[in-house]
């Protein structure tokens, strides 16, 4: 058992260092992106753009909890060495996927083409043109780069997720490339920010097909052959759960940006999510450790190795304790690191700083414990918490912004409707892994 306990162990740290690396250019690259897009597009279009993409998150959460169905069912086939099990579920998933994406594509087409987007979406038709088709392309490509995504999927399951973050990385960095290309060319319109930023994904994910399943992996190659109805069941069975929690989540998250909209201005999107993406930088290093315990917490329970998870519980408390000092510290220093990044386009009040660490803070502490419960497949009290605080984020976030005027009252409601789920989420943790208060020396 120690030998098993070293090697996952040995995995996570490797899976740490190379997603720092990797990581550590994502944000890179969204810091370049976001002064790069906003001279390219302006404060209005820029807003338009980030709430289109905030929208097209809602795609790639549609996936019934498939993709974490398929990452946990993959960890607990290959911790019993069963190839063709491993294939039957990547197959069935890859099926299912396209099995739920062709027609959510043609009702996501269809809704366009009745609908007025400009005024649900509270935008200028003189400012910015041709909004239907914008939404139409950038909606096609993300739905095909859903079904691909399954390989970053695969990827976590064996306990690499620094593979899947590579993966993304370089969808990143081809957006980043060619968005620069087009603004040195004088061509700085809306279109052009949505082709680029939903193609080059498709284009990284699509290469990485072959790669991965006729070079790396050719034993987990999906096949029709292998569709396995019993098997599908278990990942739906599975990833019902996460499904539930994903569509709330991304109701919540997604509809930040649409609020904003609507009670302002697309232009009063862009401060907040520039101080998102300032603070969310902590959270990107938080998760680049802590998402390799999901799987690992799979492997460790499925072997009934408690003392190994209540170890590296210990661990994550200390990376919380610093990712708290870590806020502080970017509050204080706000102002100077605005200026530097995106000099004085865009006003950033030092209310909407404190309001956004808080929140990223409840966030992290949440994630603390959500990551091992989500390994074990323990999400009921998750679904609660979550399914309450986003019935209660839309109306209670609608009150503050029109009662105080200020985006940074809606920051505040995101904080604290994610408390209780919080408090919860801590609590369930140590009910399932420290109720049993026998030795737990598995080693």
């Amino acid at each position: 058992m120690v030998r098993n306990i070293s090697q996952r162990s040995l995995l996570i740290v490797k899976n740490i260092i190379a997603s720092f690396f990797v990581k550590g250019w994502s944000a890179v690259i969204v810091l370049l992106m976001v002064p790069l897009t906003l001279k390219m597009l302006g404060a209005y279009s820029n807003g338009v753009w980030l709430t289109i993409s905030g929208i097209l998150i809602w795609i790639d959460f549609m996936d019934i909890g498939l993709g974490n169905g398929l990452r946990n069912t993959v960890a607990e086939y290959v911790a019993q060495g069963d190839d063709n099990k491993t294939r039957m579920a990547v197959s069935s998933a890859f099926f299912m996927l396209t099995l739920i994406i062709i027609p959510m594509l043609m009702v996501f087409c269809l809704l366009i083409q009745l609908l007025d987007m400009y005024s649900m979406l509270g935008i200028s038709s003189t400012i910015v043109p041709h909004l239907d088709g914008i939404l139409t392309f950038a909606i096609m490509m993300t739905s095909i780069t859903f079904i691909l995504k399954a390989i970053g999927n695969l990827y976590m399951g064996l306990q690499l997720p620094a593979v899947s973050n590579l993966i993304m990385s370089l969808g990143q960095t081809l957006s980043l490339l060619l968005t620069f290309l087009v603004y040195m060319l004088g061509c700085r319109s809306l279109m052009y920010v949505v082709i680029i930023n939903t193609l080059s994904p498709l284009l990284v994910w699509g290469a990485f097909f072959p790669y991965t399943f006729y070079y790396r992996y050719p034993q987990y190659r999906p096949s029709i052959k292998f569709i396995d109805k019993l098997t599908s069941k278990k990942l739906c069975s599975q990833g019902i759960k996460f499904f539930v929690l994903q569509i709330f989540s991304v109701v919540l998250f997604a509809s930040v940006n649409v609020i904003i909209s609507k009670l302002f201005s697309p232009s009063e999107v862009t401060p907040y999510q520039i101080a998102y993406r300032y603070f969310s930088l902590v959270l990107v290093l938080f998760n680049i450790i802590a998402l390799p315990f999901w799987n690992a917490t799979t492997d460790a329970y499925s072997r009934g190795d408690l003392f190994w998870i209540k170890n590296s519980s210990r661990k994550l408390d200390l990376v919380v304790g610093l990712s708290f000092l870590a806020l502080v510290m970017m509050v204080l220093v706000s102002g100077l690191a605005y200026s530097l990044w995106i000099g004085n386009e865009v006003t950033i009040p030092i209310g909407l700083s404190v309001a956004m660490a808080a929140y990223i803070f409840v966030l992290i502490v949440s994630l603390r414990y959500s990551y091992f419960l989500n390994g074990v497949n323990e999400l009921g009290i998750q679904l609660v918490f979550t399914i309450l605080a986003t019935v209660a984020f839309v109306p209670l976030s609608w009150y503050a912004g029109s009662t105080f005027r200020d985006v940074t009252a809606i920051v505040w409601v995101m904080c604290l409707i994610n408390v209780p789920g919080m408090l919860a989420n801590a609590w369930k943790f140590y009910q399932i892994f420290y109720r049993n208060k026998r030795d737990d020396h598995k080693m």
